[in-house]
Formats: C-alpha cells, sequence, structure tokens
C-alpha cells in the first residue's frame, strides 16, 4: 500500500533480477527494525516476470508496510528518483536489494538527524577476500579505494527535501555525486555506525564487474 498519511521515513529499495531470497533477506531486516513507524517501497526495476511475481506476492504478506511498484527497465537511480516522488516520509532512507540493515539501523540514522540533514555511514562489509574491501576510485578507475573511504548509495539518509531538491544522475559513483550536491546545500556527515550490513562478494555487482574490467585490462 502507499501510506495515505505521513511517515518518520520512507525506505526505498530498487531491485532488478537479485535473486528472491535475498531480496526477501533484505526486506526482513527493514520490517526487524526497532523502530516501526516507516514505509518500505519495493521498486521492482523491470525484473523478470518470475521474480517479479514472487516479490509481488511476499510484499502483498506485508502490505502494512510495504508497497510493491513495477516499471520498465531504467536502472537503480532513476529508480529511486521515482520512488521519492511517491513516499511519504519526513526522512528518506535506502537499501540495495542485496544487503540488509541491522536491527538498530532506522534508529541509529535517525538520532544523527539532531545535528546534520544527511548522512552517509560505514558499513559491516562481508567480503570474499581482503581485495573486496577495495573498489574502483570514482575519478580513476585504474586506482583501488577502500570502501570506508566511499559515499555508499545504501547509507545514505536524510530529510525528504534534500531527495526532492537533488536527483541521482545514471552514473557510477551516482551516490558519491549526490553527496557532493547536498554539501553545498546543507548539512551533511559521515559518520561510523556500521548498522548497515553490506555484501561485496557479490560477482556481478557494479562494482566487481568494474574490477574484473581493470584486472584484464592490466593482463593484457
Amino acid at each position: 500500500m502507499i501510506y495515505p498519511y505521513p511517515v518518520t521515513i520512507s525506505v526505498l529499495m530498487a531491485v532488478f533480477n537479485t535473486p528472491f531470497e535475498l531480496v526477501k533477506r533484505a526486506i526482513d531486516s527493514v520490517l526487524c527494525q526497532d523502530f516501526q513507524d516507516f514505509e518500505l517501497i519495493v521498486l521492482d526495476d523491470g525484473s523478470d516476470e518470475v521474480l517479479g511475481l514472487k516479490l509481488l506476492q511476499y510484499c502483498q504478506l506485508h502490505q502494512a508496510k510495504v508497497t510493491f511498484l513495477r516499471h520498465q527497465n531504467c536502472g537503480q537511480s532513476q529508480s529511486i528518483n521515482r520512488g521519492v516522488k511517491l513516499c511519504h516520509g519526513t526522512y528518506i532512507a535506502i537499501i540495495d536489494s542485496d544487503d540488509e540493515y541491522k536491527p538498530n539501523h532506522l534508529s541509529a540514522c535517525l538520532n544523527e538527524m539532531q545535528h546534520t540533514d544527511l548522512i552517509s555511514s560505514s558499513t559491516e562489509t562481508i567480503v570474499g577476500s581482503e581485495a573486496d574491501y577495495y573498489v574502483p576510485d570514482k575519478y580513476d578507475y585504474e586506482k583501488n579505494i577502500h570502501v570506508d573511504e566511499c559515499i555508499l548509495f545504501a547509507t545514505l539518509f536524510g530529510k525528504k527535501e534534500i531527495f526532492e531538491r537533488l536527483s541521482f544522475k545514471n552514473m557510477y559513483a551516482a551516490d558519491a555525486h549526490f553527496y557532493a550536491q547536498a554539501s553545498l546545500l546543507y548539512r551533511v556527515k559521515k559518520v561510523n555506525l556500521r548498522t548497515y550490513i553490506y555484501y561485496r562478494n557479490i560477482t556481478d555487482s557494479v562494482t566487481a564487474t568494474l574490477k574484473r574490467n581493470q584486472l584484464l585490462r592490466e593482463q593484457s
């Protein structure tokens, strides 16, 4: 359902062909928050029909909290931008469909809003190897930086007006670009909550693909 009345937090999740068991894990982690005044909007970004049906059916089981919307594939940035236009929260949070929240993620983020307008936070990062801690630098894909140095899309949490005024671009490091633009207009802060569980051992992620291409260039 789309809430007909305001809520404190709107959580936005874009999904494109992520395995159902991972999306379910992500949804469940939101539903299990110790702060419950939220809505979750699941934005199916043109996934295959089998997955789309599974997502719809699961979201319907939790329709008191969860809204399911499906549209033609347009990418994560545009999907989240669409979700911003539909949400009713005073604040907006994001979660990637293959990650999860710790039970206190929303309450911890909300507590930071006493002192700032937008945060990005460090994560509890799950890796398959030490190399997974490093991702291509937004300024130079040939260089890698530690994930703790990055602004991560799904750890952004802030006032809805920021997401309405600014939008995400279809680009690598759209999160960092958004954060940089926000810093010119609002109070922003990088915090060390580590209440977001970030799975860097996903082999087909954007950053993993960039790193594979980087390695191929080095070997050629």
